[in-house]
């Protein structure tokens, strides 16, 4: 496990511990986001901190961090840049826009037009963007942290299944017990926990760890496992929409990269087990039976994985 000197996983989970209090399982799920090369998405009402995350794991990493607000009138070129004429010389420059950084919050996703969202995902899907017929290359590495109103919220569009499967890891933060609230006040009383990140990482070793995660071994048994999993969702008859093949491959990367972070060489079943919630909920199309139920696709998800059988 040679990765493990440059990249100070438990150091990382203590500083964003300092931001998001007593969620130890959503630190570790964004981190496998992270790793496992994929983007998040988090699914909140405003105010429960989700610019703080993003702000914080940039600094962890002392990475460029850029927050785009989406808006209804959000332009594709305010998300990617635009060529402007330079007044001095009479001829065009590009002017990247704030996606050009390695960890971009996009802030209530949902709010923006099918176009600007588009602009987004050629970004998220290929780590470049194309203005005016050129393309360029993003930084890298590059993780889009997206946030979306809940569904009904006023003035949202709910994302296209399309998008949705771009995203690795889906989750929501939710807001904080009542005995953490109370420290959540008073620690910002002195001084905005923010200050207190320290830069504990680099970008140069976040992509090594990347590269790290690819290397962790997956037994077969484990695969035809995972993929028993998302099988199941194919054939449920309370579920309209099954898991893509890309699904099944970010509950692998996923998998991989929580094997990583808990220092293991290799996958254990319980590693699909506790993120097939936070990778495949999202994915899912529930069939108007179960919508109409009060069926929730992350129960449905849970179902499936306490019936599935364990590989022995």
């Amino acid at each position: 496990m040679g990765h493990h000197e440059s990249l100070d996983l438990e150091a990382i989970q203590e500083s964003l511990a300092r931001v998001v209090q007593g969620k130890p399982e959503a630190i570790e799920w964004v981190l496998v986001g992270l790793l496992s090369g994929g983007h998040i998405l988090l699914e909140d009402v405003p105010g429960v901190g989700k610019t703080t995350l993003g702000k914080a794991l940039a600094r962890c990493f002392n990475a460029e961090f850029s927050r785009i607000q989406f808006t209804p009138d959000l332009m594709p070129a305010d998300v990617a840049g635009s060529e402007v004429l330079d007044p001095q010389t009479g001829s065009f420059r590009f002017r990247a826009g704030p996606v050009f950084a390695h960890i971009v919050l996009a802030d209530e996703i949902n709010r923006a037009s099918p176009r600007t969202q588009s602009a987004l995902l050629e970004a998220m899907n290929e780590g470049q963007v194309t203005v005016e017929g050129v393309t360029r290359p993003l930084p890298e590495p590059f993780c889009v942290i997206a946030t979306q109103n809940p569904v009904g919220f006023q003035g949202t569009y709910p994302l296209p299944e399309a998008q949705l499967d771009r995203f690795a890891i889906c989750l929501g933060l939710g807001h904080p017990a009542p005995e953490i609230e109370l420290e959540i006040l008073f620690a910002h009383q002195a001084r905005d926990p923010l200050e207190a990140v320290e830069p504990v990482a680099s970008v140069e070793a976040w992509r090594a760890a990347r590269e790290g995660v690819r290397g962790i071994m997956v037994s077969r048994d484990v695969a035809l496992y995972l993929l028993r999993l998302v099988e199941r969702t194919r054939s449920h008859p309370e579920i309209e929409l099954g898991v893509s093949t890309r699904g099944a491959l970010s509950l692998f990367r996923a998998a991989q990269a929580r094997a990583f972070i808990q220092s293991r060489s290799y996958v254990s079943p319980e590693d699909v087990q506790c993120l097939a919630r936070p990778v495949l909920a999202h994915r899912v199309g529930l069939g108007a039976e179960a919508r109409y139920g009060g069926r929730s696709a992350g129960s449905l998800i849970d179902a499936l994985v306490a019936e599935v059988m364990l590989p022995l």
